[in-house]
C-alpha cells in the first residue's frame, strides 16, 4: 500500500523534525529559558511562595521549661492562580496539498523530502510562537512585574505584587552626560541587601542604554585616565568598567517578537536598567494541556510533546482532504525571586 499525506505527517514526525531542528542550529537558550527552568505539573494551577527572604527576625527570650511563642510567618505570602491557555492550528493549503499528493504518486524521494521540509518549516512556525509566548510572559514580569495579555476576546493580568521601591527612576536621566550612573546602581544595589536579600550582580539592558552609559562624561575621563587615553571605548570595555565598579555583569537584550495584532513589540522596552540576582529567578511552569490529558491514548489524534510541555497535535480531516496540526500549551512562569530584582527607569 503506498504511502499518504497522513503517514508523513504526524505529531511524533513533527516533534522530532524540531527537537533536529534546534541541534543542528545549536540554538542559545532564551533568555526566559535561563532565568526561569521548565517544570511540568499536572492541572494547570500555579502556586509558589513569594517574599520569603529579606531580614532575619531574632528569636524571643524565653525562660527554661516555658512554652515557645509561636511566630506567624511574617513575609511569607503565597501566591496561587491559573495558568492560561494557548493554541493554535494551521492546515496544509490546497496547492501544497496537491503538490505533495502528485509527488508521492511519482516515488520521488528527493522531491518528496524537499516539500516536506516546507510543509515541516511551516508548522514549525506555532512551535516558534509558543516559545515566543513564554519569552514574553517572563520578559513581562522582569520589566513590570505583571503579565498582560489580551487577544482572540481573551484579558488576562497577573500582578505579581513588587514594591514601588523595585522601580526606581535615575536621579538624572542617563542620556545627560552628567548622570550619575555609578551612584544610581550602587544606591539600587543597597536597596535590596538592606531589605535583606542579596546584592544583584547581573543586569537586562538595551544597546540604547548601553551606548547612553558610553558617552557619559565621567565614566568616559575615568577609562581615559586608567588607558592613559588608549582606550577604545567600546561597549565592552564599559561592561568592564561597570563590572568593576559595581559587581554587575551587563547583558543586551533587544529582541523583538510579531504579536497577535501583527506589530512587532520589543520584548524589553529600551529605557530601563533591570537589576537581577544570581540564580534562576523562578520555574516556566507547564501545565496539563487538554490534548495531552485526552487525546494521547485516543485514536482521534496523533499527540506529541516538546519542550517540556508544548503538544503538538496532527489530525487527519476527510473534507478537504488534509492533516490539521494544533499547537497548544498552559504556561506560567512563577516568580519566587519577585522581592529582589530592580526595575529602573533610566531614559
Amino acid at each position: 500500500m503506498e504511502n499518504s499525506i497522513f503517514d508523513y505527517i504526524t505529531a511524533n514526525v513533527l516533534a522530532a523534525y524540531w527537537d533536529e531542528r534546534l541541534a543542528e542550529q545549536n540554538k542559545v537558550p532564551d533568555l526566559s529559558e535561563v532565568l526561569f527552568p521548565a517544570r511540568k505539573q499536572l492541572g494547570l494551577d500555579l502556586s509558589f511562595i513569594k517574599g520569603s527572604k529579606g531580614l532575619p527576625i531574632e528569636l524571643n527570650l524565653s525562660a527554661f521549661d516555658a512554652r515557645a511563642i509561636k511566630r506567624d510567618r511574617i513575609g511569607f505570602q503565597e501566591v496561587s492562580t491559573s495558568m492560561p491557555f494557548f493554541k493554535n492550528s494551521m492546515s496544509i493549503d490546497e496547492k501544497l496539498r496537491q503538490q505533495l499528493l502528485t509527488i508521492l504518486n511519482s516515488g520521488n524521494t528527493r522531491f518528496i523530502e524537499t516539500i516536506l521540509r516546507r510543509i515541516f518549516d511551516d508548522q514549525m512556525t506555532l512551535l516558534e510562537g509558543a516559545a515566543a509566548v513564554r519569552e514574553k510572559m517572563a520578559m513581562q514580569l522582569i520589566s513590570t512585574g505583571t503579565i498582560a495579555m489580551a487577544n482572540n476576546g481573551q484579558e488576562y493580568l497577573y500582578n505579581y505584587g513588587l514594591d514601588s521601591s523595585q522601580k526606581p527612576t535615575a536621579t538624572t536621566k542617563w542620556d545627560t552626560t552628567s548622570a550619575d550612573i555609578l551612584g544610581d546602581i550602587t544606591t539600587w544595589q543597597d536597596s535590596r541587601e538592606d531589605a535583606g536579600y542579596g546584592r544583584p550582580t547581573r543586569a537586562i539592558t538595551s544597546r540604547k542604554v548601553l551606548r547612553n552609559i558610553a558617552k557619559n562624561t565621567n565614566i568616559k575621563n575615568t577609562l581615559y585616565v586608567f588607558a592613559n587615553g588608549q582606550v577604545n571605548l567600546n561597549e565592552q570595555a564599559v561592561r568592564n568598567y561597570i563590572y568593576d565598579q559595581t559587581g554587575v555583569t551587563i547583558q543586551v537584550y533587544d529582541k523583538s517578537y510579531i504579536s497577535a495584532s501583527g506589530t512587532k513589540t520589543r520584548y524589553i522596552p529600551d529605557d530601563l536598567f533591570i537589576l537581577l540576582p544570581e540564580g534562576p529567578l523562578g520555574e516556566m511552569v507547564y501545565g496539563t494541556t487538554p490534548e495531552e490529558a485526552d487525546l494521547m491514548s485516543s485514536n482521534a489524534a496523533n499527540v506529541a510533546i516538546v519542550d517540556t510541555g508544548v503538544a503538538i497535535t496532527t489530525s487527519e480531516q476527510v473534507d478537504p482532504v488534509n492533516v490539521t496540526t494544533k499547537v497548544s500549551q498552559i504556561v506560567m512562569p512563577s516568580f519566587e525571586a519577585a522581592d529582589e530584582i530592580v526595575i529602573a527607569d533610566v531614559l
